[in-house]
């Protein structure tokens, strides 16, 4: 079948159905009764849809550059910023990625330094390169302890000077960076300083080039005043739909779970200003091809998202080769895509073949997708013949030689199913002297595609605890935990760095409220006989371990913080020690001939044999625990009506509990956490669950480095194993 589109020009107007004498007031053509009850023009929509009968495309391209005209009448609007050259390097930011810091393929952990190079080389391979970088830093860890999200920045490796670093590493390569503005964040250390003033100072610390706005749609109008102040060629790119009002201002945004129409539309934002960079993205798919031929009919850009706040979400081997061949010609060809000779759905000889033509300074280009699941192969499209110019099939790599005969001629191709095509006529001195060897690239790029959709699916691995030497006697401050068989129920609430292992958490799509919901897990564990600490390991302890051991950390930011002079504060030598990371509670406990306990083991401890949900019974009692009220920490025996079966004191609240279940995926390393804090962050579903919390629930803590790992809320206790 051939989409013909070959009507007479005619508009319409209007966010409804129009009927014929609706038009006539206009002062439009009326068009025929069932094309106007077949299509509604709904220009408020994030995408345009388009009308699946060809005939009706031209009204249609007719109608968008109508209502392009008046809205931009309407509003007054100007494209002043986006004509700055400081900003222009937005307008071809076609591939962003978005970057957890503490992904281990960024972060080396074992030698403590950004793999800057080496994490952008893998991008280039794999996807085709990325053009700009957001760089993730607190959620989903914030809430834990009281830092606030310019706090994670300022704690990163290096500091702020380390992610300077990184920033200008990126530019080497032709990076631009974003940091992350989280608007939620208002229960944690306050600033002292309106939130823009941090950022703004954050921006110009380590030379950043944008602000991810998350789960805004726009900024206000003084984020523009303050970040030119702060470092020239700021952008800003929203969570959500950006409104047109604010186009004007804000570069860039994000696409995320657009909804497209059967027939490829229009993206709104980009159609209204060319120079507006869309970045497609819905997070926990799969299958990115949708995303793929939305950028690409667009002229618009995709996110690389896999690592989704330790969920791994991989692209298939299929989408990452659509995007190695498609990124090289829009980069190319960025002022074609930024510019005013775009035409939507243009004529095909396929029903599932659908193109855009870019056209401007001798060139023209089509961009086609295939929406079928079958491969299209023959006739593509028509193209008027011009002199002198060359044709070529630039995802093949090749020039084609259309046989001489009249004007238009038939272009022939393949495209695979949910393919992409891309074809480009123009002559040598317009499409340039290194054409020649651009087509090579592409061919290269090409020989490589990989069109099998399957999903790689990483393994997570856990660090098995070493047992220590068997004990005859439980050791004093330590309580017996005897030899059991249980069924343990585990919970976990479904946030989005998911739970045990890579696979994204259940229930997250469009229009989720994100009032997590909560998961349970059953788990079958024999219980060897075992001591554990009555109460978590003091100051006054951690202090003889450091005196006696000499020992002192690899990296000490952050390490004991809250000491003067490498002693504890006064008054608090019987409080939980805090400000320790992971390893750090290792070595104390090698040190005292101990080890960490396992979660199950710790949950074992806590609530007995019986599942009770806390220490001393199933409901939560006050005078049993430090739920916050103190607003720090308290000393560890402060609560002996809290004690546990075995009598363990603060298996709850006072400070979380450090558990030797670290895993890894190779991406994402994190350990569970046990008991809640004292503290608690509220006002926002974002946060860490905190304040006391029941002995069966875990918290999954992404793991970094020592200096962003060690909190002023985590301790820990230790075990023993026992004949």
């Amino acid at each position: 079948m051939k989409h013909s589109g070959q009507i007479s020009r005619r508009g319409f107007l209007g966010s409804v159905a129009l009927t014929g004498s609706a038009l006539a007031v206009q002062g439009l053509p009326a068009l025929a009764a069932s094309e106007s009850q077949a299509f509604v023009f709904e220009p408020k929509k994030d995408i345009i849809p388009a009308p699946s009968d060809p005939s009706a495309w031209p009204a249609f391209r007719e109608q968008l550059k109508v209502w392009r005209q008046e809205t931009a009448r309407r509003l007054g609007y100007t494209d002043a910023l986006y004509r700055k050259p400081e900003f222009a390097w937005a307008a071809s930011s076609f591939a962003c990625c978005f970057l957890m810091l503490c992904d281990e393929t960024f972060y080396d952990a074992r030698s403590g330094t950004y793999r800057v190079e080496a994490f952008l080389d893998h991008g280039r391979r794999e996807f085709g390169g990325y053009d700009s970088l957001v760089l993730w830093n607190a959620y989903p860890r914030i809430g834990v302890d009281d830092r606030n999200q310019f706090d994670f920045y300022r704690d990163m490796p290096g500091g702020l000077n380390g992610l300077r670093d990184v920033s200008r590493r990126c530019r080497r390569k032709g990076v631009r960076v974003f940091i992350d503005y989280n608007p939620w964040d208002t229960a944690t250390r306050r600033e002292g300083n309106p939130d823009l003033d941090a950022l703004a100072d954050i921006v110009a610390a380590i030379e950043a080039d944008g602000i991810f706005l998350d789960t805004m749609s726009r900024g206000a109008a003084e984020f523009r005043t303050r970040l030119d102040a702060a470092r020239p060629g700021v952008i800003l790119e929203g969570e959500a739909a950006l409104p047109l009002e604010n186009i004007h201002d804000h570069h860039a945004s994000w696409a995320q779970w657009f909804q497209d129409s059967e027939t490829p539309g229009v993206l709104r934002n980009k159609w209204f200003e060319r120079h507006h960079i869309q970045h497609q993205i819905k997070r926990w798919d799969y299958d990115h091809t949708s995303e793929l031929q939305t950028a690409w009919m667009n002229g618009s850009g995709m996110m690389v998202w896999e690592n989704v706040f330790g969920s791994w979400v991989a692209w298939s081997p299929r989408d990452r080769s659509l995007l190695r061949a498609m990124l090289p010609i829009q980069r190319r060809f960025s002022g074609l895509f930024s510019g005013e000779g775009w035409t939507p759905l243009i004529p095909t000889h396929h029903a599932d073949l659908y193109g855009s033509l870019w056209e401007a300074d001798g060139v023209r280009l089509w961009t086609l997708v295939n929406r079928g699941n079958t491969p299209l192969s023959g006739p593509l499209l028509e193209i008027e013949g011009r002199p002198g110019e060359t044709v070529c099939d630039v995802i093949q790599g090749k020039e084609l030689r259309p046989e001489e005969q009249a004007s238009p001629f038939p272009i022939e191709g393949s495209i695979p199913p949910r393919g992409l095509g891309c074809i480009i006529a123009g002559k040598s001195s317009a499409l340039g002297p290194d054409w020649g060897e651009f087509l090579k690239t592409q061919r290269r790029t090409r020989a490589r595609a990989d069109y099998d959709s399957a999903i790689p699916h990483r393994v997570t691995r856990l660090v098995t605890a070493k047992a220590t030497p068997l004990a005859k006697q439980v050791p004093n401050d330590m309580v017996e935990v005897p030899a059991a068989a249980l069924e343990l129920v585990i919970q976990m609430r479904d946030r989005e760095c998911g739970h045990y292992d890579s696979v994204p958490p259940r229930g997250h799509r469009l229009g989720n409220s994100y009032e997590f919901s909560t998961s349970a897990f059953r788990r079958r564990v024999e219980f060897k006989r075992f001591a554990i600490d009555a109460m978590p390991v003091t100051n006054a302890e951690f202090a003889a371990f450091l005196k006696a051991s000499k020992w002192r950390p690899g990296h000490p930011e952050n390490f004991l913080k809250y000491w003067t002079k490498g002693q504890p504060p006064a008054g608090k030598e019987n409080h939980p020690v805090v400000y320790v990371e992971l390893d750090d509670a290792r070595a104390f406990a090698r040190w005292a001939g101990k080890r960490l306990p396992t979660e199950e083991e710790w949950q074992y401890a806590a609530q007995g044999a019986d599942g009770r949900a806390y220490p001393w019974g199933n409901e939560m009692l006050p005078e049993r625990c430090n739920d916050g009220q103190s607003g720090g920490t308290t000393p560890v025996t402060a609560f002996p009506l809290g004690r546990s079966p075995f009598g363990g004191y603060d298996f709850c609240g006072n400070v979380w509990h450090w558990t030797e279940s670290e895993r890894s995926d190779g991406r994402t390393r994190f350990c569970i956490i046990r008991g809640g804090a004292f503290f608690a962050a509220r006002g926002s579903n974002w946060y860490v669950d905190g304040g006391p919390r029941p002995a069966n629930f875990a918290t999954k803590f992404l793991l970094m480095w020592p200096g962003l790992d060690r909190c002023g809320t985590i301790g820990f206790r230790c075990v023993k194993d026992l004949e």
